[in-house]
């Protein structure tokens, strides 16, 4: 029997509503992004800084590397998610036992979620399964997984926070290069179906970074214009299917794993997106702007990519420069965030899409209340011969002890000369020692300035002031600048 009429206008209204608060989360979800959150810096901003910050730049998510107390205290209440990290280095004592795990999840989840910090991810290492790392965490990661996911059952919070372990797209693979015909590599094959399934059974996402800009610093023959959104002159044909750029074939290459190993609907969360400002020939604030931009406007449309279509989960790389991480992938290391050491932005950026430029919401708020050291640098005098041994001696040691990595060629100092280089490289380690007036001396040959010496597409800094967080780098940098009163002079004298 038909129902009555105004039984049927209102289950016409309610599922209206219903289509309706479905849109508005799916366009959340769609808007929101997430960003990821690195520390090693010799200057770090205040917590409560970068809090404001996320918030002020509307990042709804952010992504951890570790758990670090005065972080997580400084997110609670900011209405921000937070995936946070354990390091490679503590999964052996994870996986050890269970009491390791649960100490672990009541410092840092527990705690925190009980004072109003919202962590829905624990990540366990991070890109454990490199093939540079040599298998040194393949027998730990996965049971370290699950002690964490054991111990926060035991704490009534697994129905919340869920475990999940971010991985390099060197994971899986395509013999073909078709999207299609991916699946996880041979070597950690059935760990990663392990995994997969332990993913599958808690209701966890599988976390993957994915870099196109890396594609085209390993391959001089790369397409440059496959790596952004706009089109690509070498585009991949997979069936009825052509890819026109780097993400979405990487991400369908996952997805296509997944779905040939019989777990088609564990979903899939972007760990790392981004592209670096410098230390490369490719790596520059106009590409960056180009490829993040293209990459915000690309998820903002919903569409997803071919193989998984709709909203696409995603954490940029990163939010501010980092000067202390390892460069041995690249110089280009230490220049991935969206915004400099001082939490200025780079360049203009839409997050929620949008061609960037002129559009509304295209111009990214700065950190507020920064506090700087001096105005003051420290340069090669003018009158010393670049011929002088100390020259060279002084340059390694500065660039060995702070970060010269914007120095080399096609770099955003690139173009200065002989004696600019060396200036940069006094300057860098001037600065990383809190303008301490030893640490521009170098044995005679530098001096201090208050007239900026940058020029040109060159930013000689000035650092920020030290924070409380910091409160232990001080003394680091004292023996730093004493070590280098030890090299430049008692060491000739011997």
């Amino acid at each position: 029997m038909a129902p009555p009429l105004a039984a049927t206008a209102t289950g016409r209204r309610a599922a209206l509503a219903l289509v309706l608060v479905a849109a508005a989360c799916m366009a959340r979800r769609s808007e929101g992004i997430g960003v990821n959150w690195g520390t090693q810096l010799s200057h770090p901003l205040p917590a409560s800084t970068v809090v404001q910050l996320l918030r002020d730049n509307g990042f709804d998510r952010v992504k951890l590397f570790d758990a670090e107390d005065g972080i997580l205290t400084a997110l609670r209440g900011s209405g921000i998610q937070v995936m946070v990290g354990i390091p490679n280095d503590m999964l052996a004592d994870l996986a050890a036992g269970a009491k390791a795990a649960e100490d672990w999840v009541a410092k840092n989840v527990s705690k925190h979620v009980n004072n109003g910090v919202d962590i829905r991810y624990v990540a366990v290492g991070n890109e454990p399964f490199l093939e540079t790392f040599n298998g040194t965490y393949l027998n730990t990661t996965f049971p370290a997984m699950q002690s964490v996911q054991a111990a926060l059952v035991k704490a009534g919070l697994a129905g919340q926070v869920k475990v999940t372990v971010p991985l390099n797209a060197d994971v899986y693979q395509s013999p073909t290069g078709r999207p299609s015909d991916g699946d996880f590599r041979g070597d950690i094959h059935g760990l990663m179906l392990t995994i997969v399934e332990f993913l599958a059974a808690t209701g966890a996402p599988f976390v993957a970074n994915v870099y196109p800009f890396i594609s085209l610093y390993r391959d001089p023959n790369f397409p440059l214009d496959y790596a952004f959104f706009e089109g690509s002159s070498a585009p991949v044909v997979d069936g009825g299917v052509t890819y026109q750029n780097t993400f979405d074939a990487n991400h369908d290459t996952l997805v296509a794993a997944l779905r040939r190993n019989g777990y088609p609907n564990v979903s899939v969360v972007v760990g790392e997106v981004g592209w670096p400002t410098d230390g490369d020939a490719n790596a520059n604030p106009q590409y960056a702007r180009q490829f993040n931009q293209g990459f915000l406007t690309h998820i903002a449309s919903g569409r997803g990519t071919p193989l998984r279509p709709g909203p696409v989960d995603a954490y940029l790389f990163s939010l501010i420069d980092e000067d202390q991480k390892s460069i041995e992938p690249g110089n280009f290391e230490r220049h991935w965030g969206v915004f400099y050491y001082d939490g200025k932005p780079k360049y203009p950026l839409s997050l929620r899409g949008g061609g960037g430029g002129g559009d509304n919401g295209s111009a990214l708020t700065p950190a507020k209340g920064v506090v700087y050291l001096d105005r003051k640098w420290c340069v090669l005098k003018p009158s010393v011969s670049l011929a002088d041994q100390k020259v060279g001696d002084a340059v390694s040691y500065a660039c060995g002890l702070a970060d010269c990595t914007s120095l080399g060629y096609k770099t955003s100092c690139g173009g200065l000369d002989a004696k600019g280089n060396v200036s940069y490289a006094l300057n860098s380690y001037y600065q990383a020692n809190d303008q301490d007036d030893r640490a521009c001396d170098f044995r005679g040959i530098a001096t201090t300035t208050t007239v900026d010496p940058s020029a040109g597409s060159c930013r000689f800094i000035v650092e920020i002031a030290p924070t409380t967080s910091a409160a232990a780098a001080p003394t680091t940098r004292l023996a730093a600048v004493l070590a280098a009163f030890i090299c430049m002079y008692l060491l000739p004298m011997l």
